[in-house]
């Protein structure tokens, strides 16, 4: 008869573990988790820091029970959500969130069934608080998200709710920002892969674009559009638009980083270069941008800060303090963008100069 040996497994770490680490109780422990405000700067440094070498992770779900009050944040993200770009909010989200005690739990809005489920989840009493980074937000049959009466912070886009603050970039701005670069290189045509129809950052965008486009006497002649979303696809299908028209503009602006991405990767498989033949600009400021060859001239968005700044509003509501962050009379707060230029634009080619 042959005897398979067993080998224990490793215990993990325990919250008593940690409190004889730090050299606290285990109540101290607990605080330091759910609501570390409440501790010197030093002793919840040191927990933190005991938690960090052990291993420790402490089962939340199941204090929130006991207790029965949560710590869980809802954050509603679309069905496709650009996850280059927010990768790096979703991350100022949760290390917010994480520092002040509370899990973060993504949910994404991928048609009425599953919208559903979200209201259903942000109605059910074991959320704290929700935020959504849509400027639609899940309803269905009459039901919205925001029926459970959860404090909430909308984050990127503007769902336009009464009383519901907003962090946010002025896509408006910086959209002009991107014609009015192209048009100080001395480009005069502007070939515009859009981002999807009726999204609120794309309506903005939009706006801007054609904004300085006016205001320079080009518009509408100037713009050439081609209908897009916020995906590497639509930057491949816009970059084989782009090569079938007889009359090419000689600058283009992308409605997002990884369509640029991709229509300069189709264009150089055509033969063209950039910015030889013509300049490309994004919007978002992801590293691919970073990588690209050339560099990817970008309007670069402050997404670690957006997330981070919408969480921390967010734990305020909860928590009725008044906000530290600066609103505005229709409770927005907007984020600063930086156009960084890079080597994808230059001025046009001589044929093509005024």
């Amino acid at each position: 008869m042959t005897y398979k040996r067993s080998i224990p497994a490793r215990r993990s770490a325990r919250i008593s573990d940690v409190a004889r680490a730090a050299g606290v109780s285990v109540a101290t422990v607990s605080r330091a988790v759910s609501a570390p405000e409440k501790l010197s700067e030093g002793t919840r440094r040191r927990v933190l820091a005991a938690i960090d070498e052990l291993g420790y992770t402490p089962n939340t779900l199941a204090r929130q029970l006991r207790v029965g009050s949560s710590r869980m944040i809802l954050v509603v993200v679309p069905r496709r959500s650009n996850p280059p770009f927010f990768s790096e909010v979703l991350r100022g989200v949760d290390v917010t969130l994480v520092e002040a005690g509370y899990v973060l739990i993504t949910g994404y809005m991928e048609g009425e069934d599953r919208d559903l489920r979200l209201i259903e989840l942000a109605t059910s009493g074991h959320l704290a608080g929700l935020m959504t980074t849509s400027g639609k937000l899940p309803q269905v049959n009459g039901r919205s998200i925001l029926d459970g009466g959860l404090p909430a912070v909308a984050l990127c886009a503007d769902p336009g709710v009464k009383g519901m603050p907003a962090v946010l970039i002025d896509d408006e701005a910086a959209a002009r920002s991107q014609a009015r670069h192209l048009l100080e290189l001395g480009h005069r045509r502007i070939f515009y892969v859009t981002g999807p129809a009726g999204n609120y950052n794309e309506t903005a965008r939009h706006r801007g674009i054609v904004a300085e486009l006016t205001a320079a006497g080009l518009y509408p002649e100037a713009l050439v559009e081609c209908p897009g979303d916020y995906v590497f696809e639509a930057g491949h299908r816009g970059a084989e638009a782009y090569l079938a028209l007889a009359d090419r503009p000689s600058a283009v602006i992308c409605s997002n980083d990884e369509c640029a991405v991709a229509f300069m990767k189709t264009i150089r498989s055509a033969g063209l270069t950039i910015p030889g033949d013509l300049s490309l600009i994004g919007f978002d400021g992801i590293e691919f941008a970073d990588y690209c060859e050339p560099a990817l001239t970008t309007i670069a968005q402050p997404r670690f800060e957006l997330g981070a700044t919408a969480a921390k509003l967010l734990v305020e509501m909860i928590s009725g303090v008044p906000p530290s962050v600066d609103l505005d009379a229709q409770n927005r707060s907007f984020l600063d963008v930086d156009l960084k230029v890079r080597g994808s634009t230059a001025a046009p080619p001589a044929g093509q100069r005024d």
